[in-house]
């Protein structure tokens, strides 16, 4: 154990040079101080990219209908491709792994709705009961669509926060009835959205419902489902099936790029978390090179301090002191400048993030909440008292090493 007199000899070394402390815990602080804040801004960047798939299921793959680029078998480019129901059966039948699924057909344009005496204009959506699962709709009230509205031709819908705020105020929704484009529609639920506010102006409606009361016919514009459990491969392995059964179905090149428009979220999702590894990995590598630095600098400067006490270790050599008492007590010196030193960069570093997060508005995007977590702080604990280790050993092992009778000469 160490004794008091052992701290009050480092801790009157340590006075008594005031300067070389200061220069010295500074190139520590500084070093943990950067990595923090690197390691904070990569989170913040990290929580940021997956605030973009909030709004969506990751595991989801969508289809949208294009225009054909390239000759097919005899047939022109340029032909629209125009998807119905029957592609959508097939896709969710033949293509195996698929979990939860949709279609959606799109009645253009904003559409007038009106309750009593309030009016509004609002987009519909007419899906399946799945979308709810792929959109990661949050009903507040009521309920969702189920098949039974798709097979018996409900005229229900489900309606978005905004829509029953513009419509309804602070009175229930539910059960009431709203006129789109002055047919009638009952009200069965209403729901919020983590996406943006437009997401909430939305109205949804059973797909077979909206085709045959807005003359769609068998008419969809998007084939959506989940994958399940499914790895990246498998995943792309999915895409690409739904790309041939819809190319048999409609007569082009399974490879035109343009005839289909596929989405595969659990591809881009794992492109964006091998990307921040690459970015996590960066930044511990310029972090703990900046520290490294600052080691370097420690060990030079008690190298220094080792030096100018030779004829001090030489005395304490001379009256019995053990090599390792020497040790321990140059190494105490290290390891306490740069702990201190280091722990004060991290409070500065956190410091740091928390002004940041603080000042970053509610809406922000692409970087969010930067922060360190609590295994990051108590790695980087662990990494100063190694680093006051290692930054003490080398100028230890040189003061234990000193012969009394040389240090008792030198000047």
């Amino acid at each position: 154990m160490i004794d008091r007199d052992t701290w009050g000899e480092i801790a009157e070394v340590v006075t008594r040079n005031k300067l070389r402390t200061v220069l010295t815990g500074f190139a520590v602080a500084w070093g943990i101080f950067m990595l923090v804040v690197l390691l904070g801004s990569g989170t913040g960047l990290a929580e940021g990219i997956e605030y973009q798939f909030r709004d969506d299921a990751i595991n989801s793959i969508w289809v949208s209908a294009g225009q054909t680029s390239l000759p097919y078998q005899g047939l022109q480019p340029g032909r629209q491709v125009r998807l119905t129901n029957d592609d959508y059966d097939q896709v969710v039948t033949r293509v195996p792994g698929v979990e939860h699924s949709s279609a959606r057909f799109w009645i253009f344009g904003n559409q007038q709705v009106t309750y009593g005496s309030e009016t509004g204009s609002f987009t519909i959506r007419a899906v399946h009961p799945g979308h709810q699962i792929l959109e990661r709709t949050q009903v507040i009230a009521g309920r969702y669509l189920n098949p039974l509205d798709l097979a018996e031709h409900r005229k229900v819908a489900v309606i978005g926060t905004v829509v029953a705020d513009a419509l309804f105020g602070k009175a229930a929704a539910i059960g009431e009835e709203i006129k789109i484009n002055g047919i009638a529609f009952r009200v069965i639920g209403v729901f919020d959205d983590e996406g943006s506010e437009r997401e909430r102006e939305f109205i949804y409606l059973p797909i077979s419902t909206a085709q045959r009361t807005f003359d769609g016919r068998n008419r969809i514009a998007q084939i959506l489902y989940t994958t399940g459990d499914a790895d990246l491969a498998r995943s792309q392995a999915m895409a690409g099936r739904t790309t041939e059964i819809l190319a048999t179905n409609h007569g082009f090149d399974p490879e035109d790029p343009r005839a289909l428009f596929v989405n595969n979220n659990v591809e881009n999702f794992q492109r964006f978390a091998s990307m921040m590894k690459a970015i996590r990995a960066f930044v511990w590598v310029v972090g703990v090179g900046t520290l490294i630095a600052g080691v370097v600098g420690v060990s030079n400067i008690m190298l220094v301090a080792v030096r100018e006490r030779t004829r001090e270790i030489g005395v304490r050599k001379a009256v019995g002191a053990t090599p390792a008492s020497i040790v321990s007590l140059v190494l105490l010196e290290s390891v306490l400048i740069t702990t201190v030193a280091g722990y004060l960069g991290l409070i500065a570093g956190v410091g740091v993030l928390e002004g940041l997060g603080a000042v970053l508005p509610a809406e922000a995007e692409f970087f969010r909440n930067p922060h360190v977590d609590l295994r990051v702080a108590v790695a980087a604990t662990l990494l100063l008292i190694f680093a006051g280790t290692v930054a003490g050993f080398f100028p230890a092992r040189r003061a234990a090493a000193v012969r009394p009778v040389e240090a008792l000469r030198d000047e």
